[in-house]
């Protein structure tokens, strides 16, 4: 487990250029209830930007890992059946590969994004783990927000409401 993490932060860190610069702690509770609530997050406000060239070589390897064995497996059958079969099969796998590439990208920004919130949360949050307390702190920033709580204040406020949970 430790290890196959380890292999997707060093995947993700290849592929996303991250900004050195901290988070504010209004952009991260942002950023946190918007990943909560399944929404898009704004990368540009966590400090991260796809490369693009390199998630389409990352992309690439992968879908070379899975097809290459399938192709091994299939290619003698293939080739006694009627070559039309393997015509529409081509054109599907490749259809299948250019719309994958979306729900690649998609899946890797959703990791990034919650990669960086949890760092994020770390540096805000050091005594509050962000699986227990991202939902109840989410609430206490709704209420903040409605309370129009001053920024300079926010911290402060939202620390006292979790410390007395």
């Amino acid at each position: 487990m430790l290890q196959e993490k380890n292999m997707i932060s060093k995947v993700l860190n290849f592929v996303y250029n991250t900004s050195k610069q901290p988070i504010l702690l209004k952009d991260l509770l942002v950023a946190s209830r918007q990943f909560n609530n399944g929404m898009e997050v704004d990368a540009g406000r966590l400090g991260f930007r796809l490369k693009l060239a390199r998630a389409y070589f990352v992309y690439i390897v992968l879908i070379l890992a899975i097809l290459i064995p399938i192709s091994l497996l299939t290619h003698k059958t293939l080739a006694i059946i009627d070559p039309h079969i393997s015509i529409v099969g081509g054109m599907v796998v490749t259809a299948l590969i250019f719309i994958g590439f979306n729900f690649f990208r998609d899946k890797i920004k959703e990791m990034m994004t919650q990669e960086v919130i949890k760092k994020a949360w770390r540096v805000h949050f050091p005594f509050f783990a962000y699986e227990e307390y991202s939902k109840k702190v989410n609430q206490i920033f709704e209420e903040a927000m409605r309370e129009e709580i001053p920024k300079r204040d926010l911290q402060k406020y939202i620390l006292d409401k979790v410390s007395t949970l």
